[in-house]
């Protein structure tokens, strides 16, 4: 696996440790709809780190097109009825633009910087003029308010049991996901950026924001400084 990056548990795991039998368990969220409102109807959606279609699917019943991209081709083979291209979303070059390109899963917040600048330089290559980036961010207080624990309606426990910094501003941050019949862990890392920080890596990229779409600044949306004249939101 990856540097820094673990799980443990049954099936099999991707090189940053997420476990494939785990996401296909994972319930979709407000995510869909968070999209939906956000861009316009049937808009072609380039979804950066799709895993196993957890959103994707839920964004092809809205009539969306969605190429979904991932470097797990076992992630993949969980995907239907969208384009489906393996890759690491750092390498990716379709030399082809989308209205919207979707960076969830608080991806942004890589622990190594320099990935976290090729994951935004991605989003900008593949940025249709006029297009939009929706990036989803991590809670002010997620490193912060720990340990913590979410019981799903669905029937299964979501416990972030610890966040330790490295030492270099990221930390190693450990997950539990416990239901009735398996248990899966996860230790990936993880780097807190302030919305201050969050909106300088924008910059770098030659993004900005355009709107926070959540009320908890957790889902963004954003496009190429040049759109906007105006001060941000």
């Amino acid at each position: 696996m990856r540097a820094g990056y673990h799980g443990a548990g049954p099936g099999v795991m991707t090189p940053d440790g997420c476990a494939v039998e785990l996401y296909s368990r994972l319930p979709v969220r407000a995510e869909p709809e968070i999209v939906a409102a956000a861009v316009p109807a049937g808009a072609r959606i380039l979804e950066l780190g799709c895993g196993v279609g957890r959103v994707t699917h839920p964004l092809l019943e809205r009539g969306f097109s969605v190429t979904a991209v991932d470097e797990s081709q076992d992630m993949l083979d969980r995907v239907r009825g969208a384009r489906t291209i393996r890759s690491r979303i750092e390498d990716l070059d379709l030399s082809e633009t989308f209205g919207v390109v979707m960076l969830a899963s608080f991806l942004v917040h890589a622990g190594d910087v320099e990935v976290r600048r090729a994951l935004l330089r991605t989003c900008v290559r593949h940025l249709a003029p006029g297009g939009c980036v929706l990036i989803q961010r991590e809670g002010g207080d997620w490193h912060t308010n720990l340990p913590r624990e979410h019981v799903d309606p669905s029937g299964f426990t979501m416990r972030i049991v610890s966040a330790e910094p490295t030492g270099d501003g990221a930390n190693t941050v450990y997950a539990e996901y416990e239901f009735p019949d398996a248990t899966w862990t996860q230790t990936f890392l993880s780097r807190p950026l302030t919305k201050k920080q969050f909106e300088d890596a924008l910059a770098e990229a030659d993004l900005t924001v355009d709107k926070y779409l959540t009320e908890d600044h957790t889902w963004v949306r954003a496009g190429r400084a040049a759109q906007y004249s105006s001060g941000r939101p």
